[in-house]
């Protein structure tokens, strides 16, 4: 990955603290108070890494020392295991961690495929139907509910078999979102509408970003020329 793209990640996520901040160099870490955060829900800290730095947001000042000598203690190690986190600060929850991934135009490998890839409209019912097709956990983990650019997808006959899209974040980047029917996976059609998704998003300007937990999800962003950066979680602290 280009240093443009990790610089544009980078940008996101500090802009994605709502409070003046910069994404540290290499070996840095910086935590800011911001009660607003985007980068975790409301009340929680959100901790992204990148490139071997730490940005770290919590929602008061009282968490700051605590959450930074904990990073800091991370950032010692060989790599950057935000898995290690919760244990170490005693959380009453969390969420992830998640890889995050991202690439350059130059970088995809587009999926070439016999199948047609046709693009349906947001909120489409053809859609709605495959993610309410799979359990819970699959449906919230893709997040195509939350897509705001058209969905790319491919038919089984009428109905819908894999689907991908993404959703704009700050003007700046695409996260990306892709599902398959159970029944359907292992055949390489989360690839296929996942590069269709991705085209559109370099098109359009944005810097695409993968977002997963599950290997199987992780496989395909590698295949399609993601390279993981980084990556994510939210911690719920005791105040």
């Amino acid at each position: 990955m280009s240093r443009s793209a990790l610089d544009r990640a980078r940008r996101l996520w500090a802009d994605l603290a709502r409070v003046p901040a910069m994404f540290p160099e290499r070996g840095g870490v910086s935590v800011v108070v911001s009660p607003q955060s985007w980068m975790c829900p409301p009340g929680w800290t959100g901790v992204i890494a990148l490139d071997g730095a730490i940005l770290a947001t919590v929602p008061s000042a009282d968490l700051v020392e605590s959450v930074r000598g904990a990073l800091l203690h991370h950032l010692a190690r060989t790599t950057v295991d935000l898995a290690l986190l919760p244990p170490r600060l005693r959380a009453l929850d969390h969420l992830g961690p998640a890889t995050l991934a991202y690439l350059d135009a130059d970088d995809l490998v587009a999926a070439h495929t016999d199948a047609q890839v046709e693009s349906l409209p947001v909120g489409h019912h053809d859609v709605r139907e495959l993610v309410a097709s799979v359990g819970e956990q699959d449906a919230d983990e893709c997040g195509l509910e939350e897509i705001s650019s058209e969905a790319f997808v491919i038919r089984e006959g009428r109905k819908v078999i894999a689907a991908a899209g993404h959703q704009q974040w700050l003007s700046m980047a695409a996260h990306m979102s892709v599902l398959t029917a159970r029944d359907h996976r292992g055949r390489g059609l989360a690839r296929r509408v996942a590069s269709a998704a991705v085209a559109d998003a370099l098109a359009r300007g944005l810097l695409p970003q993968w977002r997963a937990r599950p290997e199987p999800s992780r496989h395909v962003a590698r295949a399609l020329g993601f390279r993981e950066f980084g990556s994510q979680i939210s911690i719920l602290l005791r105040r």
